[in-house]
């Protein structure tokens, strides 16, 4: 789901900076003080048929005519309400796109030929509009943010749903791990620094450039980019990272830092509010056969300990495991979903091999599975398991109170829209003033 929205987000900006040449351009519609376009609305409309939105309806523009109309109504309120956001969250969402363009298209030449402008100026087309949609939804959140629900509101809610409304609940299992981190041998540790010292020498020498050997060398998704990560906060970091990534001054090249994922030397790009945009360089230790028996020796004897009754997962985990995100609850691992279960379809690759050969209770054998940031050294138990069924209040409470809380929020939000319609200026183009609106009050 994650990757579908993304690349809904790449085709609706791909749609807006490479715009509609042939339009020839006037206002259709202000709110406020706002205005919209009529190459809005044609932008709109191609980017929904790229993305294969466009509904039955016989006037699909005036659909879109009415979307732009409600985002420019919050837009309005915003400014009453001073409800703002700040230049570092347009900066990082426009990064952020950057970001997804040159990892969708490889680099960052190709991003400026598929668009036909230079990075720059793409950044600067994506600003108004991203700006626009951050205050909008800034608003909306504003409008809905006090939504409460009661216990008796979501009993009483689940009873009045149709059982043929109900939604169907996949497999879905609470999984936990003790992950194990190699130990990783003083040699292989100084090789790597000698490696990034005479990069850190090649670029403060003019050599080579940061860019090129961050290309060439870095062992991460950055490289294809030189080595940019894009603008993040500090929790967004692992804390070694953020400290020295926060103190660096511009070009200047960092000192060798070492994180759970390697080593690493950074040279900072720019800094907007509470975040900053950094490259970097990073090698991982290369393990070696017997570390990786000795890690998978480990995870047995734990293991052992385990299965025999001499301390508890939960126990081991905290003791034993590696993996900062999982040990101090129990190695849950937490999935994608509201009640923070995995979906069978999240599971994939080694984990799944596993997964799918076990029992409710029982603890894997000791195995290596391959993630972004390398391999990773683990055992792993299936704490519960959650067969398919028709979403019911006992095991799926969660769903039913954010069904109930979405509800609301739409209430609130028609409401909301219906009353600011009379008292905001509204002026609609003459072209548009017969079509279906929705919401009858555009029309004055």
């Amino acid at each position: 789901m994650r990757n579908l929205i993304l690349f809904l987000v790449f085709i609706a900006s791909t749609s807006f900076i490479k715009g509609q040449k042939n339009v020839i351009d006037k206002i259709v519609a202000v709110v406020g003080e706002e205005v919209i376009l009529l190459s809005d609305i044609e932008n709109t409309y191609i980017q929904d048929q790229e993305q294969q939105l466009i509904s039955s309806s016989s006037d699909y523009r005036a659909d879109i005519l009415e979307r732009l109309l409600i985002q420019k109504l919050l837009v309005a309120q915003a400014k009453v309400d001073s409800v703002v956001v700040t230049e570092a969250e347009v900066e990082g969402t426009v990064q952020q796109r950057i970001d997804y363009f040159i990892s969708s298209l490889g680099t960052k030449e190709r991003v400026e030929s598929y668009f036909k402008k230079p990075i720059e100026e793409i950044k600067s087309d994506l600003r108004s509009p991203i700006r626009e949609q951050l205050t909008a939804e800034s608003m909306q959140q504003h409008i809905v943010e006090k939504i409460r629900v009661t216990p008796s509101e979501v009993r009483t809610f689940y009873r009045k749903t149709s059982k043929d409304s109900l939604p169907e609940i996949p497999d879905k299992f609470e999984l936990q791990q003790i992950v194990i981190k190699p130990v990783i041998s003083d040699t292989e540790k100084e090789r790597i620094r000698n490696s990034l010292r005479e990069f850190r020498e090649q670029i403060t020498n003019g050599e080579k450039t940061f860019n090129t050997l961050a290309v060439l060398y870095s062992e991460d998704g950055s490289a294809t980019r030189g080595g940019e990560l894009g603008y993040m906060s500090k929790s967004e970091m692992v804390p070694e990272f953020a400290d020295v990534a926060f103190n660096l001054k511009p070009g200047k090249i960092s000192k060798i830092v070492e994180t759970e994922y390697g080593f690493h030397i950074m040279q900072l790009i720019d800094r907007q509010g509470e975040k900053v945009n950094v490259r970097h360089i990073i090698l991982q230790p290369k393990v070696s056969d017997k570390e990786k028996q000795d890690a998978l020796n480990e995870l047995d004897t734990i293991r052992k300990y385990v299965v025999n009754d001499e301390m508890t997962f939960e126990d081991a985990a905290y003791y034993f495991s590696t993996d900062k995100n999982t040990k101090n609850n129990g190695g849950l691992i937490a999935g994608e979903g509201i009640d923070a279960k995995l979906e069978r379809a999240e599971i994939k690759g080694d984990m799944a091999k596993q997964v799918n050969k076990m029992k409710v209770g029982e603890i894997s054998s000791p195995f290596i599975e391959q993630t972004e940031h390398g391999e990773e050294f683990k055992i792993v138990k299936i704490k519960a398991f959650y067969p398919k069924h028709t979403a019911n209040l006992e095991e799926d409470w969660s769903i039913f109170e954010n069904m109930l809380k979405n509800e609301k929020r739409f209430k609130i939000l028609d409401t909301w829209i219906k009353d600011k319609q009379k008292d905001t200026y509204i002026s609609i183009d003459k072209i548009y003033r017969n079509s279906n609106f929705k919401y009858k009050g555009w029309i004055k």
